[in-house]
């Protein structure tokens, strides 16, 4: 079965099956998919349950899936059934007997071990996305965090970004776009989705800035891999660069004049966040030295774009407007960072928020204000109640 066709029987599916194979594709935990499987059955996970499961997901040729993933799930599966007192699918018998003759117990802690989960965004009912059912997004992640590989995981506050950008497109569209530790590179592919004008995609790992380009490879987006010295990159949509915080300096950050700054989970090393609000700082406060008329002229530019994001309804929906053109307003007189954190140690931020009042950077909780649509509804193991989202701006 084709993408293409998967997609298009989604479309057909209750909402129930949509959810399990959107779990099943991002590579959620068994117990949920295990929960909707026995929503689909209505408690129970009947014959036709476990042949939609085999036709849809551990069948599906197109997909090369995490084979421990496999196994504990056929394992929970089989046990599943056979404990309520159902026929388990001979397939299933069959495939678990394969992975139990050639797969160990510690498969799954083998270092040099990487997935790919494919994340999908269900627009039902969202008013931007009117006849797209879904955007399945496919991105290589390490398991191997022992050793480091954290910029190659998926985080929670990420995928909350992700989702306030899809949410509300219209803040996106037509603006450049700078993002601090890119991680898999789910934000870029967000932003390319949404047609901003330039996305710069930028991490100080180089592990993670090769996955981050396999991974746009991954969802058809071409990039350009260019350094910080070079200058003559600025045709290119999305763009890959290598940036290390401690050693950025302004020089090579002055060709980049972003109208939004982004960042997820880079708020976790308190030895990083100078460098951090360094890089910050520059990036919010440097603007190209032009004459008045173009200036007039860019910010006609600018307050056109929010009379469009205003006049949209889809952003009436969902967003207050007053706090919709509070935002706009502040990225039409300069730039503005989005930055999504989840607080694990109230000590760490309140080091960045220090950092930054010494620096002139605002920094405001805009998380409850401006909520973001539920995309990722299927998503058990990701709890959206524990991200923040950020906005800073430069305080003159």
């Amino acid at each position: 079965m084709s993408n293409h066709n998967l997609k298009l029987d989604m479309a057909n599916l209750e909402l129930a099956k949509q959810y399990l194979v959107s779990a099943f594709l991002s590579l959620e935990p068994s117990d949920c998919l295990i929960s909707f499987e026995r929503k689909c059955g209505c408690g129970f996970i009947s014959k036709d349950v476990q042949e939609f499961i085999w036709t849809y997901c551990i069948n599906n040729s197109d997909y090369n899936y995490y084979a421990p993933y496999l196994k504990n799930l056929l394992k929970k599966l089989i046990k599943e059934v056979e404990s309520s007192g159902g026929n388990v699918l001979d397939e299933f018998y069959e495939r678990y007997a394969d992975y139990m003759a050639s797969l160990t117990e510690d498969a799954p802690a083998n270092g040099s071990s990487w997935i790919v989960k494919r994340v999908s965004f269900l627009f039902n009912d969202v008013p931007s996305h009117w006849g797209q059912m879904q955007m399945v997004v496919p991105l290589q992640c390490s398991l191997n965090m022992l050793q480091g590989d954290t910029g190659c995981a998926l985080w929670p506050s990420s995928l909350f970004l992700s989702e306030f950008i899809l949410s509300y497109p219209e803040v996106f569209t037509k603006k450049s776009c700078f993002e601090v530790g890119s991680g898999v590179g789910l934000l870029g592919v967000c932003l390319n989705h949404v047609k901003a004008s330039q996305v710069i995609l930028t991490d100080g790992d180089a592990s993670s800035l090769e996955n981050l380009k396999l991974n746009l490879e991954m969802n058809k987006i071409e990039n350009l891999d260019v350094s910080l010295d070079k200058s003559d990159c600025s045709l290119c949509t999305v763009q890959c660069i290598p940036l290390s915080w401690e050693s950025a300096e302004e020089s090579e950050l002055w060709q980049f004049q972003p109208d939004i700054v982004l960042g997820a989970g880079v708020l976790g090393n308190p030895s990083c966040l100078p460098h951090l609000v360094k890089v910050l700082l520059i990036l919010l406060t440097r603007r190209k030295p032009i004459s008045s008329k173009p200036n007039s002229n860019r910010d006609t530019d600018r307050k056109e774009d929010c009379s469009d994001v205003d006049s949209t309804e889809s952003s009436k929906a969902k967003l207050e407007s007053s706090n919709l053109k509070s935002l706009l307003e502040q990225m039409a007189t300069g730039p503005v960072a989005l930055i999504a954190s989840v607080i694990r140690n109230i000590d760490t931020f309140n080091c960045f928020r220090k950092l930054c009042s010494q620096n002139n950077l605002d920094i405001r909780d805009i998380t409850r204000s401006i909520w973001p649509f539920n995309l990722l509804p299927y998503m058990d193991s990701y709890r959206r109640s524990d991200v923040h989202l950020f906005l800073q701006s430069y305080s003159k």
